[in-house]
């Protein structure tokens, strides 16, 4: 894979992404890059056109499939976010935001639940 594509984001989000590779000593150069049929609501354009990015990154055994856009170009940039997002949680979960982001939504929901819970006990 290389990054020689113009991707409709923002340079910033480019930039950020680029410096978290690096960070994470990623080699771009290892990601595997399929381009596949899509699955889903979409008729038509999702039977006809390989949009759906499928990276595999074979040091951490790790695989991203992401489809959620028409743009090919904005699927290879959010599926190669998400590939970094995996293995940063792997590699260094204390630096992760998206381990963060899922610890505060648990925590929310176990205050939930034992709000709940004395709900039904009173």
């Amino acid at each position: 894979m290389q990054l020689n594509e113009i991707f409709p984001v923002s340079a910033g989000k480019i930039e950020e992404l680029k410096k978290r590779i690096a960070a994470l000593g990623i080699s771009i150069e290892q990601v595997e890059e399929q381009f596949v049929r899509g699955s889903g609501h979409g008729g038509q354009k999702i039977n006809k056109t390989s949009n759906t990015v499928l990276l595999k990154y074979p040091p951490q055994q790790i695989v991203v499939k992401i489809g959620s856009s028409r743009q090919r170009s904005l699927n290879r940039f959010l599926a190669l976010r998400e590939l970094v997002d995996q293995v940063e949680m792997r590699i260094s979960p204390q630096t992760s935001k998206r381990l963060k982001e899922w610890e505060k939504i648990r925590k929310q929901k176990k205050r939930a639940w034992r709000k709940f819970q004395t709900k039904l006990e009173n």
